[in-house]
């Protein structure tokens, strides 16, 4: 049975203050605990179904600092969902890493002004998908433990590293290394027929206002993605998160 400072405690990691304090997040659902254990990830605490913690083999217990056996109705006390799953889980922070020379090798994804929990996690998970090891957020995107962009992730953040920074600095430093900076706008050259390299940096904008004035400069190559429908109403452009899987899906499609 959860006590009542647990179950504060753990309402409590559905704040950004509170996870950033403790250095923790949740995780939720018996396919999601799973994934994480099966990464070889720790686990500092689990609440879960008996018949879940049954389930567990004596490797993944080794992984978990605490085992709580709950009810459904305790689940559902501290479940962000709806309908819980059956098993809910905290997790330490990953360490701190170093924004590294990835840039100068490789394809990675920069996010400006993301704000929604779904669009994130959609966007690493399809990041995760098309091979994509590397996605940088300015400091005003969503959080990256927000529990929403914790789900729609469905485990791909164990996959992808996501870090935090000064857009600018960043491209300025990207630039400094020869990589091409691909600019997602409305108006651009189809992304099915520009050049298209293997390494550099992907920049996607926030949901309604696009990639930032100050950050335009560093594009050097703007791509957009045609439309093909006649739509005439709701439909001037893509949702940011499946912008960027048609984007992401292009560039895997020309390193095949």
């Amino acid at each position: 049975m959860l006590s009542k400072n647990r179950i504060k405690y753990l309402a409590g990691l559905q704040k950004k203050k509170e996870r950033d304090e403790a250095r923790q997040f949740v995780i939720e659902g018996d396919k999601m605990v799973r994934e994480f254990l099966r990464s070889g990830t720790r686990i500092s605490f689990l609440a879960a179904k008996p018949e879940f913690i049954t389930s567990l083999k004596q490797g993944e217990r080794s992984l978990i600092g605490a085992i709580e056996a709950c009810s459904y109705d305790e689940l559902k006390k501290i479940s962000t969902l709806k309908t819980p799953h059956n098993a809910l889980a905290v997790v330490p922070f990953p360490e701190n890493k170093e924004l590294p020379g990835f840039i100068s090798d490789e394809l990675c994804a920069v996010l400006d002004f993301v704000q929604d929990p779904g669009n994130l996690g959609t966007i690493i998970r399809s990041a995760s998908w098309f091979g994509i090891k590397n996605i940088v957020c300015s400091e005003n995107c969503v959080d990256l433990y927000n529990p929403k962009v914790i789900q729609a992730t469905m485990g791909a953040i164990l996959n992808v590293s996501v870090h935090y920074a000064d857009l600018a600095d960043f491209l300025s430093f990207a630039r400094s290394k020869g990589a091409p900076v691909y600019g997602t706008v409305l108006e651009g050259d189809p992304v099915y027929s520009h050049p298209l390299g293997d390494r550099g940096v992907i920049l996607l904008g926030n949901e309604s206002r696009g990639i930032s004035a100050g950050l335009m400069p560093f594009v050097t190559h703007r791509i957009m993605i045609p439309r093909s429908g006649h739509a005439e109403y709701g439909s001037e452009s893509l949702n940011v998160s499946m912008a960027a899987s048609v984007v992401f899906s292009e560039f895997a499609r020309r390193r095949s």
